[in-house]
């Protein structure tokens, strides 16, 4: 629980840095005049409509069908290890983990396990296998992705060096960036110390675990968790309908994308962008939801940088990036509880139930 504790405030602090940090540069000049943030609030102020809302409750709801799409996926892979898990259990674990992952980093994956067990009775070390299979997919077409962007968009990475007023330092020179970090020394010592502490402390958390009165007991229950998630990694082989396993991964990522698209039309000084830029918000954004706590700050901040280049002032970006961050925010926060009520009448499966097909 320590060890949860030190990561929500550790991630939450990022998050916190990554707000700063797009109101002030790295030398703790101001990015934002008075001026410019007049016009955050003016941009933010013109979605109050029922057109630009509209597209908004669209957005969410492509979110909500891209998790659906998730659970469909999430089932084909437990379906090999010889369980059936129903649709409405799997989705339901997964609303779950993303409401758990914007209070503790990573506690969402164990909640999502151990739902899956409660009320279907799947091992929670097999569950979490096939978590980790589909993390592993989504990372290397998340990669895949961003190739695929930096090698479309080789037109803007010659110019990637924008105003230095507004601090956007998506493209500075290799000795502007050595600059930059040499400045921010203070910060990344802070970083450091940060990290070697939360080192230290995970390292004194386990050896007071493992006894030598209890090695014995923990080798059997690594070993099984191990041989768990084996068994959850190497499904992925040995799925029936491995055509329905790439049509539900398609789906997962035309519904991010769909999401992010939407979420364009609700702006006046986004709709004429095209989709390629919001398919690029799509991958390039993602980075700020792995950086920070929830997305806190760093999605903003990274939406705003990449808008700058496809020529949208950066206060009107920054402004555009907290919208599509508090519509998905709100979306987990909404559907979230709202399974955990619904959760509450879920029948809880009395018995395996072995695949024959």
């Amino acid at each position: 629980m320590v060890k949860k504790i030190i990561q929500l405030f550790f991630f939450l602090g990022l998050g916190i840095f990554f707000i700063w940090f797009s109101f002030y540069d790295i030398h703790g000049n101001k990015r934002l005049t008075a001026e410019d943030i007049e016009t955050v609030k003016n941009s933010i102020s013109g979605i109050l409509n029922a057109k630009s809302l509209l597209f908004i409750f669209i957005s969410i709801l492509c979110g909500v069908m891209a998790h659906y799409f998730r659970a469909l996926r999430n089932i084909l892979l437990i379906d090999p290890l010889g369980y059936r898990v129903r649709k409405t259990t799997v989705f339901y674990s997964i609303m779950m983990m993303y409401l758990a992952n914007l209070a503790i980093p990573r506690l969402g994956e164990v909640m999502r396990c151990t739902f899956i067990q409660r009320y279907d009775k799947v091992p929670f070390q097999k569950t979490f296998g096939t978590v980790i299979a589909e993390r592993s997919l989504d990372f290397i077409i998340f990669i895949l992705l961003f190739v695929l962007i930096i090698c479309l968009n080789t037109g803007l990475l010659s110019d990637l060096i924008v105003n230095k007023q507004k601090g956007i330092t998506l493209g500075m020179r290799i000795e502007e960036l050595w600059t930059a970090i040499w400045a921010s020394k203070i910060i990344i010592l802070i970083c450091a110390l940060i990290v070697v502490i939360v080192t230290v402390l995970i390292v004194k958390i386990n050896k007071r675990k493992i006894t030598p009165t209890n090695t014995s007991k923990f080798i059997g229950i690594f070993k099984r968790l191990i041989t768990g998630l084996w068994q959850g990694l190497i499904s992925v082989k040995d799925l029936k309908h491995p055509y329905f396993f790439i049509i539900h991964t398609i789906a997962i990522w035309i519904c991010y994308f769909l999401g992010t698209y939407f979420c364009f039309f609700a702006f006046d000084f986004l709709r004429g962008l095209g989709p390629f830029p919001a398919f690029v918000v799509l991958v390039v954004g993602s980075i700020g939801f792995m950086a920070a706590q929830g997305g806190l700050g760093a999605y903003p901040l990274i939406v705003a940088g990449i808008l700058v280049l496809y020529g949208v002032d950066y206060a009107q970006g920054l402004a555009a990036g907290w919208i599509g961050w508090t519509a998905q925010t709100i979306m987990i926060l909404v559907v979230g509880f709202a399974v955990l009520i619904l959760s509450s009448f879920l029948k809880i499966e009395n018995r395996k139930v072995i695949s024959d097909e």
